[in-house]
């Protein structure tokens, strides 16, 4: 039986009363944790678990809260959330940094140089900051290890994606987001979603050149699932597809000065 779970989703309804597990090895495991209103802008909230280590990622607006605090306490005491990964300063992925922390002081706020400037006009700035430019990694106390691949200007000059080793999935923040109201957490018609990803990336990503510029850091790496912070998941067989989209897709300043073409 795979590990990677995402598949085994795909077309199927799950219970947004509590977490939906992605992938397990052993002491290693991936949640996503989401929220159950139904809105367009559905954001995904995932949990990392390696050995006794507890990371969120893009945890989400202090208005889902409680939500997310619960589905996480169907896993563990929520208190035991050590860092939260945060892969730009909006609302909908960081807001609620304050409602961790009140948890966890110690926790750690893990991102970019950029976003830290941005982040204590939520109302906190004593916290401990983990710089991912320092080593672009992540080691968890058992090996395990998270690498950071920056995205500049998708759609935030300090935007970074942040790739499970283990898992090799990986979960790209705003990128590849869609916005749907008719959601399923994995996607099982990419030529369907393609629109509601143009919905989003059309006007928020910041032209073509960025598009390719990250997807050509991506190289080499295999990537077994891509988990967006909003809209649905897309399972391994899918990833070529949401390459192939991104290098061509024509966005932002594209469009808004196509005349200097």
């Amino acid at each position: 039986m795979s590990n990677n779970l995402i598949e085994s989703y795909r077309g199927e309804m799950i219970t947004l009363e509590e977490p939906t597990l992605l992938y397990e090895s052993g002491e290693h495991q991936i949640y996503w944790l989401g929220i159950e209103e139904e809105t367009a802008f559905r954001c995904n909230v995932y949990l990392i678990r390696s050995g006794e280590e507890y990371l969120l990622v893009d945890p989400g607006s202090r208005q889902y809260f409680d939500q997310v605090k619960s589905r996480v306490g169907q896993i563990i005491d929520p208190t035991k959330i050590g860092g939260i990964i945060l892969c730009h300063q909006d609302p909908d992925v960081s807001a609620s940094m304050i409602d961790w922390l009140e948890l966890n002081p110690d926790l750690l706020v893990i991102s970019s140089p950029r976003t830290n400037v941005l982040l204590p006009h939520y109302g906190r700035s004593d916290y401990r900051f983990y710089d991912i430019s320092d080593t672009f990694e992540y080691r968890f106390a058992n090996g395990h290890k998270l690498r950071f691949i920056e995205a500049p200007f998708l759609h935030f000059p300090g935007a970074f994606t942040t790739y499970d080793e283990t898992s090799q999935l990986l979960f790209f923040g705003d990128i590849w987001a869609a916005l749907d109201t008719d959601w399923q957490l994995v996607s099982d018609d990419f030529e369907i979603h393609k629109l509601n990803m143009d919905l989003f990336h059309v006007d928020y990503m910041a032209s073509n050149i960025a598009a390719r510029g990250f997807v050509r850091r991506l190289d080499g790496i295999r990537i077994e699932g891509i988990l967006p912070q909003h809209g649905s998941i897309f399972a391994e067989k899918d990833v070529p597809l949401a390459l192939h989209y991104l290098k061509n897709l024509r966005c932002g300043l594209d469009i808004v000065y196509a005349d200097l073409g």
